[in-house]
Protein backbone atom coordinates (compact mmCIF):
# COMPACT_ATOMS: atom_id res chain seq x y z
CA UNK A 1 0.00 0.00 0.00
CA UNK A 2 1.54 2.91 -0.68
CA UNK A 3 2.23 5.36 2.01
CA UNK A 4 0.73 8.74 1.48
CA UNK A 5 -0.21 10.44 5.05
CA UNK A 6 -2.86 12.54 3.36
CA UNK A 7 -4.29 8.92 2.69
CA UNK A 8 -5.09 7.74 6.08
CA UNK A 9 -7.99 10.34 6.90
CA UNK A 10 -10.51 8.17 6.01
CA UNK A 11 -14.41 8.43 6.19
CA UNK A 12 -16.05 5.33 6.79
CA UNK A 13 -20.37 4.70 6.25
CA UNK A 14 -21.34 3.27 8.85
CA UNK A 15 -24.68 2.03 9.13
CA UNK A 16 -25.87 2.42 12.48
CA UNK A 17 -23.92 5.79 13.05
CA UNK A 18 -23.40 7.47 9.54
CA UNK A 19 -20.23 9.14 8.39
CA UNK A 20 -17.43 8.35 10.79
CA UNK A 21 -13.87 9.33 10.84
CA UNK A 22 -10.73 7.18 11.12
CA UNK A 23 -9.31 9.85 13.66
CA UNK A 24 -5.25 9.45 12.98
CA UNK A 25 -2.87 7.98 10.71
CA UNK A 26 -1.56 5.47 13.52
CA UNK A 27 -5.06 4.05 14.50
CA UNK A 28 -5.26 3.75 10.20
CA UNK A 29 -2.50 1.69 9.84
CA UNK A 30 -3.71 -0.71 12.53
CA UNK A 31 -7.07 -1.07 11.06
CA UNK A 32 -4.81 -2.03 7.91
CA UNK A 33 -2.60 -4.25 9.96
CA UNK A 34 -3.68 -8.31 8.83
CA UNK A 35 -4.24 -9.00 12.34
CA UNK A 36 -7.13 -5.90 12.54
CA UNK A 37 -8.49 -7.10 8.93
CA UNK A 38 -9.32 -10.83 10.15
CA UNK A 39 -12.46 -9.07 12.77
CA UNK A 40 -13.97 -8.95 9.01
CA UNK A 41 -14.58 -12.85 9.12
CA UNK A 42 -15.63 -13.11 12.81
CA UNK A 43 -19.30 -12.54 13.38
CA UNK A 44 -20.14 -9.94 16.15
CA UNK A 45 -22.80 -12.45 17.47
CA UNK A 46 -21.57 -15.75 16.39
CA UNK A 47 -24.46 -18.10 15.74
CA UNK A 48 -27.49 -15.74 16.44
CA UNK A 49 -27.84 -15.39 12.59
CA UNK A 50 -29.61 -18.67 12.93
CA UNK A 51 -32.61 -16.66 14.89
CA UNK A 52 -32.14 -13.26 13.65
CA UNK A 53 -31.11 -13.68 10.05
CA UNK A 54 -29.77 -9.78 10.27
CA UNK A 55 -27.15 -10.12 12.54
CA UNK A 56 -24.21 -11.40 10.43
CA UNK A 57 -22.26 -7.75 11.43
CA UNK A 58 -18.98 -8.36 12.57
CA UNK A 59 -16.55 -7.55 14.99
CA UNK A 60 -14.50 -5.37 12.50
CA UNK A 61 -17.82 -3.05 12.55
CA UNK A 62 -18.19 -3.44 15.85
CA UNK A 63 -14.95 -1.34 16.85
CA UNK A 64 -14.93 1.16 14.05
CA UNK A 65 -18.16 2.19 15.87
CA UNK A 66 -16.24 2.00 19.33
CA UNK A 67 -13.79 4.23 18.05
CA UNK A 68 -16.41 6.43 16.45
CA UNK A 69 -17.90 6.70 20.13
CA UNK A 70 -14.56 7.16 21.81
CA UNK A 71 -14.01 9.95 19.84
CA UNK A 72 -17.26 11.35 20.60
CA UNK A 73 -17.21 10.87 23.88
CA UNK A 74 -13.70 12.84 24.30
CA UNK A 75 -14.72 15.89 22.81
CA UNK A 76 -17.73 15.95 25.30
CA UNK A 77 -15.13 15.55 28.30
CA UNK A 78 -12.71 18.44 26.63
CA UNK A 79 -15.89 20.92 26.50
CA UNK A 80 -16.36 20.19 29.63
CA UNK A 81 -12.89 21.40 30.92
CA UNK A 82 -11.29 17.79 31.29
CA UNK A 83 -7.83 17.45 30.47
CA UNK A 84 -7.20 14.51 27.55
CA UNK A 85 -3.51 15.72 25.69
CA UNK A 86 -3.14 14.80 22.09
CA UNK A 87 -1.27 11.72 23.25
CA UNK A 88 -3.73 10.38 25.45
CA UNK A 89 -6.59 10.67 23.01
CA UNK A 90 -4.93 8.85 20.56
CA UNK A 91 -3.94 6.26 23.18
CA UNK A 92 -7.05 5.57 24.52
CA UNK A 93 -8.13 5.17 21.12
CA UNK A 94 -5.89 2.47 19.69
CA UNK A 95 -6.63 0.70 23.36
CA UNK A 96 -10.26 0.69 22.16
CA UNK A 97 -9.62 -0.66 18.64
CA UNK A 98 -7.87 -3.60 19.85
CA UNK A 99 -9.56 -4.26 22.64
CA UNK A 100 -11.42 -7.06 20.83
CA UNK A 101 -8.69 -8.09 18.27
CA UNK A 102 -8.41 -11.34 20.27
CA UNK A 103 -11.63 -12.99 19.87
CA UNK A 104 -11.50 -16.07 17.96
CA UNK A 105 -13.87 -17.96 15.48
CA UNK A 106 -17.69 -17.53 16.68
CA UNK A 107 -16.45 -15.01 19.50
CA UNK A 108 -17.81 -16.33 22.26
CA UNK A 109 -18.92 -19.52 21.87
CA UNK A 110 -15.35 -21.05 21.28
CA UNK A 111 -13.67 -19.28 23.74
CA UNK A 112 -11.25 -21.55 25.53
CA UNK A 113 -12.56 -24.57 22.81
CA UNK A 114 -9.57 -23.84 20.49
CA UNK A 115 -7.11 -22.38 22.79
CA UNK A 116 -8.04 -23.94 25.94
CA UNK A 117 -7.44 -21.89 29.64
CA UNK A 118 -7.02 -18.49 27.28
CA UNK A 119 -9.49 -15.99 27.19
CA UNK A 120 -9.58 -13.28 24.56
CA UNK A 121 -8.71 -10.70 26.75
CA UNK A 122 -5.23 -12.56 27.29
CA UNK A 123 -5.09 -12.95 23.23
CA UNK A 124 -5.62 -9.29 22.74
CA UNK A 125 -2.98 -8.23 25.24
CA UNK A 126 -0.76 -10.71 23.33
CA UNK A 127 -1.59 -9.44 20.01
CA UNK A 128 -0.99 -5.61 21.24
CA UNK A 129 2.69 -6.43 22.43
CA UNK A 130 3.43 -8.03 19.01
CA UNK A 131 1.80 -4.28 17.67
CA UNK A 132 3.67 -2.54 19.98
CA UNK A 133 6.85 -4.85 18.82
CA UNK A 134 6.32 -4.07 15.40
CA UNK A 135 5.68 -0.06 15.86
CA UNK A 136 9.15 0.08 18.02
CA UNK A 137 6.96 1.20 21.04
CA UNK A 138 4.26 3.45 19.86
CA UNK A 139 1.08 1.58 21.60
CA UNK A 140 3.27 1.68 25.17
CA UNK A 141 0.35 3.92 26.25
CA UNK A 142 -2.50 2.46 24.86
CA UNK A 143 -1.48 -0.34 26.69
CA UNK A 144 -1.08 1.09 29.96
CA UNK A 145 -4.56 3.23 29.03
CA UNK A 146 -6.10 -0.79 28.44
CA UNK A 147 -4.51 -2.63 31.80
CA UNK A 148 -5.52 0.31 33.99
CA UNK A 149 -2.30 1.48 34.30
CA UNK A 150 -2.32 5.04 33.74
CA UNK A 151 -2.86 7.69 36.82
CA UNK A 152 -6.18 8.80 34.47
CA UNK A 153 -8.40 6.15 35.38
CA UNK A 154 -11.76 7.76 33.54
CA UNK A 155 -9.92 6.62 30.27
CA UNK A 156 -9.70 3.23 30.93
CA UNK A 157 -13.27 3.19 32.08
CA UNK A 158 -14.04 4.68 28.56
CA UNK A 159 -12.80 1.34 27.27
CA UNK A 160 -13.66 -0.68 29.94
CA UNK A 161 -16.33 -0.74 33.10
CA UNK A 162 -19.88 -1.01 33.23
CA UNK A 163 -20.87 2.16 31.00
CA UNK A 164 -17.76 1.83 28.37
CA UNK A 165 -18.20 2.69 24.71
CA UNK A 166 -17.38 -0.70 23.95
CA UNK A 167 -20.72 -1.67 25.48
CA UNK A 168 -22.69 1.79 24.46
CA UNK A 169 -21.81 0.30 20.64
CA UNK A 170 -22.63 -3.23 20.51
CA UNK A 171 -26.41 -2.69 22.25
CA UNK A 172 -27.33 -0.27 19.61
CA UNK A 173 -25.12 -2.31 16.63
CA UNK A 174 -26.75 -5.03 18.05
CA UNK A 175 -30.33 -4.71 17.81
CA UNK A 176 -30.08 -2.70 14.65
CA UNK A 177 -29.17 -5.93 12.96
CA UNK A 178 -30.87 -8.21 14.76
CA UNK A 179 -34.03 -5.91 14.68
CA UNK A 180 -34.62 -6.17 18.40
CA UNK A 181 -35.69 -2.48 19.66
CA UNK A 182 -35.58 -3.29 23.08
CA UNK A 183 -31.90 -2.49 23.18
CA UNK A 184 -32.21 0.33 21.06
CA UNK A 185 -30.16 3.39 23.84
CA UNK A 186 -29.69 6.81 23.24
CA UNK A 187 -25.91 6.21 23.03
CA UNK A 188 -25.24 9.91 21.61
CA UNK A 189 -27.66 11.29 24.99
CA UNK A 190 -24.92 8.77 27.46
CA UNK A 191 -22.01 10.71 25.88
CA UNK A 192 -23.35 13.92 26.04
CA UNK A 193 -24.33 13.72 29.73
CA UNK A 194 -20.75 12.08 30.78
CA UNK A 195 -17.94 13.86 32.99
CA UNK A 196 -14.92 13.27 35.47
CA UNK A 197 -15.04 13.59 38.60
CA UNK A 198 -12.64 12.52 41.46
CA UNK A 199 -10.79 10.96 38.67
CA UNK A 200 -13.78 8.44 37.46
CA UNK A 201 -15.73 8.29 34.82
CA UNK A 202 -19.68 9.75 35.77
CA UNK A 203 -22.82 10.71 34.30
CA UNK A 204 -24.41 14.06 35.27
CA UNK A 205 -27.64 13.88 36.52
CA UNK A 206 -29.86 14.56 34.12
CA UNK A 207 -28.81 11.92 32.34
CA UNK A 208 -30.13 9.69 34.79
CA UNK A 209 -32.47 8.13 32.40
CA UNK A 210 -30.41 7.34 29.91
CA UNK A 211 -28.85 5.50 32.26
CA UNK A 212 -31.66 3.32 33.40
CA UNK A 213 -32.62 2.44 29.95
CA UNK A 214 -29.31 1.59 29.01
CA UNK A 215 -29.00 -0.91 32.02
CA UNK A 216 -32.66 -2.29 31.11
CA UNK A 217 -31.86 -2.59 27.64
CA UNK A 218 -28.42 -4.69 28.40
CA UNK A 219 -30.97 -7.01 30.70
CA UNK A 220 -33.51 -7.44 28.20
CA UNK A 221 -30.89 -7.78 25.27
CA UNK A 222 -29.35 -10.60 27.01
CA UNK A 223 -32.60 -12.76 27.80
CA UNK A 224 -33.73 -11.89 24.19
CA UNK A 225 -30.79 -12.27 21.89
CA UNK A 226 -27.91 -13.17 23.51
CA UNK A 227 -29.05 -15.74 25.58
CA UNK A 228 -32.07 -16.78 23.09
CA UNK A 229 -32.77 -20.56 23.94
CA UNK A 230 -32.38 -21.32 19.94
CA UNK A 231 -29.28 -19.54 20.50
CA UNK A 232 -27.97 -21.39 23.37
CA UNK A 233 -29.41 -24.46 21.55
CA UNK A 234 -27.23 -23.96 18.60
CA UNK A 235 -24.20 -22.73 20.42
CA UNK A 236 -24.95 -26.10 22.18
CA UNK A 237 -24.49 -28.24 19.44
CA UNK A 238 -21.49 -26.72 18.16
CA UNK A 239 -19.51 -26.73 21.61
CA UNK A 240 -20.53 -30.64 21.37
CA UNK A 241 -19.34 -31.04 17.64
CA UNK A 242 -16.05 -29.57 19.03
CA UNK A 243 -16.42 -31.69 22.12
CA UNK A 244 -16.57 -34.96 20.10
CA UNK A 245 -13.33 -34.20 17.73
CA UNK A 246 -11.41 -33.64 21.04
CA UNK A 247 -12.27 -37.22 21.67
CA UNK A 248 -11.73 -38.70 18.42
CA UNK A 249 -8.03 -37.23 18.79
CA UNK A 250 -7.72 -38.35 22.03
CA UNK A 251 -8.27 -41.80 20.89
CA UNK A 252 -5.96 -41.77 17.69
CA UNK A 253 -8.90 -41.71 15.48
CA UNK A 254 -8.93 -39.85 12.36
CA UNK A 255 -10.71 -36.46 11.55
CA UNK A 256 -10.31 -34.07 8.53
CA UNK A 257 -8.58 -30.78 10.57
CA UNK A 258 -7.45 -28.20 8.49
CA UNK A 259 -3.62 -27.14 9.76
CA UNK A 260 -4.17 -24.56 11.66
CA UNK A 261 -7.14 -26.41 13.65
CA UNK A 262 -4.73 -29.16 14.08
CA UNK A 263 -1.93 -27.31 15.47
CA UNK A 264 -4.70 -26.10 18.21
CA UNK A 265 -6.65 -29.08 18.66
CA UNK A 266 -3.93 -31.61 18.57
CA UNK A 267 -2.51 -28.83 21.37
CA UNK A 268 0.84 -28.75 19.54
CA UNK A 269 3.55 -26.79 21.30
CA UNK A 270 3.64 -22.78 20.63
CA UNK A 271 7.54 -22.06 19.86
CA UNK A 272 7.25 -18.86 20.65
CA UNK A 273 4.13 -16.08 21.09
CA UNK A 274 4.85 -15.10 17.35
CA UNK A 275 4.49 -18.62 16.42
CA UNK A 276 0.74 -18.78 18.12
CA UNK A 277 -0.50 -15.65 17.09
CA UNK A 278 0.04 -16.35 13.60
CA UNK A 279 -1.22 -19.46 13.99
CA UNK A 280 -4.36 -18.18 15.92
CA UNK A 281 -4.82 -15.04 13.09
CA UNK A 282 -5.33 -18.08 10.79
CA UNK A 283 -8.45 -18.99 11.52
CA UNK A 284 -11.75 -17.09 11.98
CA UNK A 285 -15.55 -18.35 11.30
CA UNK A 286 -14.79 -19.38 7.77
CA UNK A 287 -13.05 -22.33 8.98
CA UNK A 288 -15.04 -23.57 11.61
CA UNK A 289 -18.25 -23.55 9.01
CA UNK A 290 -15.78 -25.12 6.70
CA UNK A 291 -14.91 -28.07 9.03
CA UNK A 292 -18.68 -28.31 10.16
CA UNK A 293 -19.25 -29.33 6.58
CA UNK A 294 -16.10 -31.48 6.11
CA UNK A 295 -17.64 -33.38 9.44
CA UNK A 296 -21.14 -34.43 8.21
CA UNK A 297 -18.85 -37.20 5.67
CA UNK A 298 -17.20 -37.92 9.17
CA UNK A 299 -17.17 -42.00 9.51
CA UNK A 300 -17.75 -41.53 12.95
CA UNK A 301 -21.68 -41.58 13.18
CA UNK A 302 -22.17 -38.73 16.44
CA UNK A 303 -19.75 -36.53 14.81
CA UNK A 304 -21.47 -36.52 11.18
CA UNK A 305 -25.09 -36.44 12.83
CA UNK A 306 -24.12 -33.16 14.76
CA UNK A 307 -22.44 -31.44 12.37
CA UNK A 308 -25.40 -31.72 9.74
CA UNK A 309 -27.54 -30.88 12.25
CA UNK A 310 -25.95 -27.21 12.63
CA UNK A 311 -25.44 -27.37 8.38
CA UNK A 312 -29.00 -28.14 7.87
CA UNK A 313 -30.61 -25.82 10.97
CA UNK A 314 -31.83 -29.12 12.64
CA UNK A 315 -31.43 -27.82 16.30
CA UNK A 316 -32.16 -30.05 19.70
CA UNK A 317 -35.18 -28.81 20.89
CA UNK A 318 -34.66 -26.76 23.75
CA UNK A 319 -36.67 -26.24 27.31
CA UNK A 320 -35.36 -23.83 29.88
CA UNK A 321 -36.34 -23.48 33.77
CA UNK A 322 -35.21 -21.64 36.93
CA UNK A 323 -34.26 -25.01 38.50
CA UNK A 324 -32.36 -28.22 37.78
CA UNK A 325 -34.45 -30.57 35.63
CA UNK A 326 -35.98 -34.17 36.84
CA UNK A 327 -32.91 -36.68 36.82
CA UNK A 328 -35.89 -39.11 35.95
CA UNK A 329 -37.16 -37.49 33.25
CA UNK A 330 -33.09 -36.92 31.38
CA UNK A 331 -32.78 -40.71 32.05
CA UNK A 332 -36.40 -41.34 30.03
CA UNK A 333 -35.24 -38.91 27.05
CA UNK A 334 -31.82 -40.73 26.69
CA UNK A 335 -33.61 -44.19 26.36
CA UNK A 336 -35.75 -42.90 24.11
CA UNK A 337 -32.80 -41.60 22.15
CA UNK A 338 -30.53 -44.40 22.16
CA UNK A 339 -33.80 -46.61 20.38
CA UNK A 340 -34.62 -44.61 18.02
CA UNK A 341 -31.20 -43.67 16.57
CA UNK A 342 -29.25 -46.43 17.99
CA UNK A 343 -26.27 -44.64 20.07
CA UNK A 344 -24.32 -46.74 22.58
CA UNK A 345 -24.61 -45.57 26.36
CA UNK A 346 -21.38 -43.27 26.02
CA UNK A 347 -22.49 -41.12 22.72
CA UNK A 348 -26.18 -40.46 23.96
CA UNK A 349 -25.13 -37.48 26.14
CA UNK A 350 -23.62 -35.44 22.68
CA UNK A 351 -27.51 -35.72 22.10
CA UNK A 352 -29.49 -35.39 25.68
CA UNK A 353 -27.93 -33.27 28.44
CA UNK A 354 -28.55 -30.50 30.99
CA UNK A 355 -26.86 -27.30 31.53
CA UNK A 356 -27.12 -23.62 32.59
CA UNK A 357 -26.88 -20.40 31.85
CA UNK A 358 -26.48 -17.05 34.08
CA UNK A 359 -26.25 -13.39 34.02
CA UNK A 360 -26.89 -9.86 35.87
CA UNK A 361 -27.21 -6.97 34.02
CA UNK A 362 -25.35 -4.81 36.81
CA UNK A 363 -22.76 -5.79 39.32
CA UNK A 364 -22.22 -4.17 42.07
CA UNK A 365 -18.45 -5.28 42.65
CA UNK A 366 -17.43 -3.85 39.49
CA UNK A 367 -16.72 -0.25 38.21
CA UNK A 368 -20.33 1.68 39.63
CA UNK A 369 -22.18 3.95 37.68
CA UNK A 370 -21.71 7.18 39.68
CA UNK A 371 -24.34 9.88 39.31
CA UNK A 372 -23.38 13.39 39.32
CA UNK A 373 -25.31 15.64 41.13
CA UNK A 374 -25.21 19.92 40.81
CA UNK A 375 -23.36 19.82 44.17
CA UNK A 376 -20.71 18.12 43.17
CA UNK A 377 -21.85 14.89 45.23
CA UNK A 378 -21.81 11.15 43.56
CA UNK A 379 -24.36 8.77 43.93
CA UNK A 380 -23.95 5.40 42.84
CA UNK A 381 -26.94 4.53 39.87
CA UNK A 382 -28.34 1.62 42.42
CA UNK A 383 -29.12 4.59 45.09
CA UNK A 384 -29.85 7.34 42.61
CA UNK A 385 -32.62 5.76 40.88
CA UNK A 386 -36.26 5.66 41.79
CA UNK A 387 -36.68 2.81 38.64
CA UNK A 388 -33.88 0.25 39.31
CA UNK A 389 -33.86 -1.47 42.01
CA UNK A 390 -30.06 -2.58 41.95
CA UNK A 391 -30.48 -5.50 44.04
CA UNK A 392 -32.65 -7.07 41.35
CA UNK A 393 -30.49 -6.14 38.68
CA UNK A 394 -26.80 -7.29 40.41
CA UNK A 395 -28.54 -10.80 41.46
CA UNK A 396 -27.24 -12.58 38.92
CA UNK A 397 -29.85 -15.33 37.37
CA UNK A 398 -29.62 -18.84 36.44
CA UNK A 399 -31.49 -20.60 34.66
CA UNK A 400 -31.27 -24.09 33.70
CA UNK A 401 -31.57 -25.69 30.12
CA UNK A 402 -32.24 -29.49 29.30
CA UNK A 403 -31.58 -30.46 25.29
CA UNK A 404 -33.04 -33.67 22.88
CA UNK A 405 -33.80 -34.43 19.66
CA UNK A 406 -36.99 -32.62 18.86
CA UNK A 407 -37.77 -36.23 16.95
CA UNK A 408 -38.12 -38.00 20.01
CA UNK A 409 -40.09 -35.32 21.92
Amino acid sequence: MANHSSNKRKIVNDPVYGFINIPSEKIYDIIEHRFFQRLRRIKQLGLTDYVYPGAVHTRFQHTLGAVHLLSSAVQVLRLKNVDISAEEEEAVMLAILMHDIGHGPFSHTLENVIVENFSHEQMSMLYMQQLNNEYNGQLDLAIKIFENNYPKRFLHQLVSSQLDVDRLDYLRRDSFFTGVSEGVISSDRIIKMMHVADGQLVVEAKGIYSIEKFLIARWLMYWQVYLHKTVVSTEQLVLNIFKRVKQLINEGGDVFLSDELEYFLKKKQFNNQVGLLEKFSAIDDTDIIYAIKQWQTSSDKVLSELSARVIQRDLFKIEIQDHPFDPEKIEKLKEKAKSKFKYADNEIDYFVFTNHISKNAYSAFDDKIQILYKDGGLVDIGDASDMLNTSVLSKTVRKYFLCYPKEIK
